[in-house]
């Protein structure tokens, strides 16, 4: 991008008119425009000036190079998609093995025979390394996120809400009427999946809009 490119750019970033910018430097309208076409050049005492006025650095006006700030800045940016994309594969893992232990718990005894002592502690152990990622990764990389915000947006609190009365409702009709209250317990476990899914699909939306 030419010098000129990038002044007019610059102008226009800020709202400014050419006769602003002009009243401002203390030099003529036609001036501005040479400058914004590459007709001619700013002098040497116009550039701090300038700098000044669009609050950027000589070395980003002349040579395009980032500021240290903004240098923070890409490294941060960097930093928050990085954190973003691990929490979320660590939440993906922890959803996929409570995936695996339901259908474990559902089909190692009446499918395979297996000892329910035995097939019961499998799920136990596979829910526990479901539940410590997930754990995991709302205490390590969610204490960042809640130095950038102090709340889970409003939409996420909703669906939470939501959802944790329809369980319920749908625990106590299920149990009642079953009277099967030693198994139907398995519905807090898919609550639990269900919220950690839409966690992660607002945690993956966070990549595309924070990006």
């Amino acid at each position: 991008m030419s010098l000129g490119n990038k002044l007019l750019n610059l102008r226009k970033e800020k709202g400014l008119s050419q006769e602003e910018v002009a009243e401002k430097l203390n030099v003529s309208r036609q001036t501005i425009s040479k400058w914004e076409t590459d007709q001619s050049t700013p002098d040497f005492d116009k550039i701090i000036p300038l700098c000044e006025l669009y609050e950027i650095t000589s070395d980003e006006l002349l040579k395009g190079k980032l500021s240290s700030k903004d240098h923070k800045s890409v490294e941060v940016e960097a930093d928050d998609i990085y954190d973003v994309k691990s929490k979320a594969k660590f939440i993906g893992c922890g959803v996929i093995l409570y995936f695996v232990a339901v259908a474990w718990i559902m089909t190692s005894i009446p499918v395979y025979n297996m000892n329910p002592i035995t097939s019961s502690a499998v799920f136990i152990l596979i829910c526990g390394v479901a539940t410590y990622l997930i754990i995991y990764a709302n205490m390590v990389y969610g204490r960042k996120e809640e130095r950038k915000r102090t709340d889970k947006p409003q939409i996420v609190k909703i669906i939470e809400t939501i959802l944790s009365l329809v369980t319920v409702c749908i625990y106590l009709f299920v149990s009642f009427y079953s009277g099967a209250w030693f198994i139907t317990w398995i519905i807090w476990i898919v609550y639990a999946i269900v919220v950690e899914i839409i966690k992660l699909i607002f945690c993956l939306r966070g990549v595309d809009y924070e990006e």
